[in-house]
């Protein structure tokens, strides 16, 4: 490493931790021509993603796009901002180790939508609606109702588009 006061590459490392839980490391250094102490960071160089569009276009992948959907899709949920985080490292990860750079964008959506229906069936819909371009309310109910076969509901919920039973007929 360069020393940011005089230039000389002779140092010796002082300290060394690992950072934001085991990602990085800080590194305190000491160059040998000045003693000046400054600090270093190391990470592992992460492959640029590059989302494949509907359209056959390239684009750079953003990691803050895929949040910000997922994040409409999760409003007035009881869902925290740090496990939609980790949510979105997941399927960065996942898409990389998976596909190399290039992903298609209908990728990167199942994934989510995969995601999202294991941790809320709400947001899931909600996501879908928007993925799969629902133009139509029966378009929701058949998502509904495939999601329905796919995943038990919990005892604590009630029955979505139930027919509510005919009241006993009046004995006279």
């Amino acid at each position: 490493m360069r020393c940011p006061r005089c230039g000389d590459l002779r140092d010796r490392v002082i300290d060394s931790r690992t950072i934001q839980e085991g990602e990085r490391i800080r590194r305190r250094r000491q160059c040998l021509a000045c003693q000046t102490r400054y600090t270093t960071y190391e990470a592992i160089e992460q492959i640029e993603l590059r989302v494949i569009k509907r359209n056959g276009r390239t684009e750079p992948f953003h990691r803050y796009k895929l949040l910000s959907s997922i994040s409409k899709a999760c409003e007035k949920r009881p869902i925290k901002l740090s496990s939609l985080e980790h949510l979105v490292d997941e399927i960065v990860v996942e898409l990389g180790a998976e596909t190399g750079r290039e992903v298609p964008s209908r990728l990167i959506g199942l994934r989510a939508m995969e995601k999202l229906q294991a941790i809320d069936p709400v947001a899931y819909v909600r996501y879908a609606s928007i993925y799969r371009q629902f133009q139509e309310a029966g378009e929701f109910v058949d998502e509904v109702e495939q999601m329905r076969k796919r995943t038990p509901r919990r005892p604590d919920q009630p029955e979505l588009f139930a027919v509510p039973a005919k009241p006993p007929a009046a004995s006279e």
